[in-house]
């Protein structure tokens, strides 16, 4: 079905909004500057979104949908345990080390002592909703591969911790370069194995 022409108004604006956010801050723009970007009336903008803060909501809900569509977990149950897992850690490390994430990542602790309820939107569309998933899979492994489900929360966030590591607090600030395509596959295969040595067996 083809969007309607106020989805694409929408579109346009939320467009020009991100752009605008990531490279400038969301202090240094003005609806007058979106509207001016998109390009739409202000009307037409306010119709849409009715304040700045709402904007912000709706770029970061936009953000995160858009990079959380990256992590997917079909098909787990014809694949091995290993291979479900790197496939994972794989779709999760390519999210998090993206130059867009990164940028959301600083707009958002920028933001957040004056807009805390963005900080809960975008833990609750990124971070919890990838955690979740990697929780439900664990939790629904079968027990006939000897792996205990009971703490499947845990055992999510052990991973997902050891995927970030250090590295991803170093390019938040700046103060490395986002990793290589080789050294993003270089830490997949270290956690996964790790990760895998340490799970937790029936006995």
């Amino acid at each position: 079905m083809p969007p309607t022409k106020t989805n694409l108004k929408r579109q346009s604006i939320v467009k020009a909004a991100t752009r605008m956010f990531l490279t400038h801050g969301y202090r240094n723009i003005s609806m007058d500057k979106v509207a001016k970007a998109a390009p739409v009336s202000k009307a037409t903008l306010y119709n849409h979104f009715d304040s700045k803060n709402a904007l912000l909501a709706g770029v970061i809900a936009e953000l995160c949908e858009s990079l959380y569509q990256t992590i997917t977990l079909t098909d787990t149950l014809e694949n091995s345990i290993e291979d479900t897992l790197n496939r994972i850690a794989a779709s999760f490390v390519e999210l998090i080390f993206s130059e867009e994430a990164i940028d959301i990542y600083r707009l958002v602790i920028a933001e957040s002592r004056d807009f805390p309820e963005l900080s809960q939107l975008f833990y609750d569309v990124g971070p919890q909703a990838v955690r979740k998933q990697l929780e439900d899979y664990l939790q629904n492994l079968s027990v006939d591969n000897g792996l205990l489900s009971a703490d499947a929360a845990f055992s999510a966030n052990a991973l997902l911790s050891m995927l970030m590591s250090d590295l991803h607090m170093q390019c938040l600030l700046g103060i490395r370069p986002l990793p290589s395509e080789e050294e993003k596959k270089q830490l997949v295969n270290k956690v996964v194995s790790f990760y895998l040595r340490g799970m937790p067996h029936d006995t």
